[in-house]
């Protein structure tokens, strides 16, 4: 699991949370192969997946004499495999004008997205439970798959969608159970939620907290992030992370996170 962090200056924050993110890189990286030409400044994943969150690009720390050489080299790579990319661009990103390069090579600018903490023994634990609401940990094949088709479904995905289904239960698969925990949610014997917990630079990093449609706006969400955050407070953690949606923000809010940076997404793809 790594050190635990202690340090909860808003600096030290910024970074842990830049961190954790970037640590999912060799988590992705399990997905294709590992490339003896990678650019010299970034970490980044390449696989065959058509979807870009697996193809990222991430922690740039780029001289200015890198930069058209790294995107290049990126883009290419891309371009041979048919598949989108994801850069993520946070406060540590060098150069800091890095997204204006990348618009040259046809990125757009995909959104920002708050970068948040909260110390866990400083949680908001007095929200009321949803009726019928149940939050087991996937710890088989079986359970996985059922993991992994909920969350596509509760960011929009088709559940038939079986590439990035295949994917993150492969993730899951092969993921070390000290640092990476699947969490759904039920109601009533049936699954209507996700999130993800990723103890990583330190931290207790929340991801992948999404929710069906018609399960929305029963107070699901926060709870799908509180009981991963109460099991790491457990096991020592003393700080949690995460990267709002525009929806999830006032619920993280009300569990006590504040937001520290921002991080901005870039998307290319292919048929740009």
């Amino acid at each position: 699991m790594g050190d635990i962090l202690h340090d909860s200056t808003p600096a030290r924050l910024i970074t842990a949370i830049e961190e954790n993110l970037s640590s999912w890189i060799p988590v992705f990286g399990t997905l294709g192969h590992a490339y003896v030409n990678d650019p010299v400044g970034v970490r980044r994943s390449i696989t065959n997946i058509p979807s870009s969150l697996f193809n990222s690009v991430m922690d740039a720390r780029l001289a200015p004499e890198q930069v058209d050489p790294a995107i290049q080299t990126i883009v290419s790579d891309a371009k041979t495999r048919k598949v989108p990319l994801l850069w993520w661009i946070g406060p540590a990103t060098r150069p800091v004008d890095l997204g204006k390069h990348l618009e040259k090579y046809s990125f757009i600018h995909d959104g920002e997205s708050p970068g948040m903490a909260v110390n866990l023994a400083k949680l908001n634990e007095s929200l009321p439970t949803p009726a019928g609401l149940s939050i087991q940990p996937a710890q088989d094949d079986a359970a996985w798959r059922r993991w992994s088709i909920v969350m596509s479904s509760g960011f929009g995905a088709s559940s038939h969608n079986e590439r990035t289904v295949n994917a993150w239960s492969d993730i899951l698969r092969q993921a070390d159970p000290e640092t990476i925990l699947a969490y759904t949610g039920w109601v009533n014997d049936e699954p209507v939620a996700t999130s993800l917990l990723f103890l990583a630079a330190g931290v207790a990093g929340i991801y992948a907290v999404a929710t069906i449609p018609e399960a929305r706006r029963k107070g699901i969400g926060a709870w799908m992030t509180l009981s991963p955050l109460l099991y790491a407070r457990s096991k020592g953690y003393e700080l949690g992370i995460l990267q709002a949606s525009d929806m999830g923000r006032s619920v993280y809010s009300s569990l006590g996170f504040r937001e520290y940076c921002k991080i901005h997404e870039y998307l290319w793809r292919p048929e740009s």
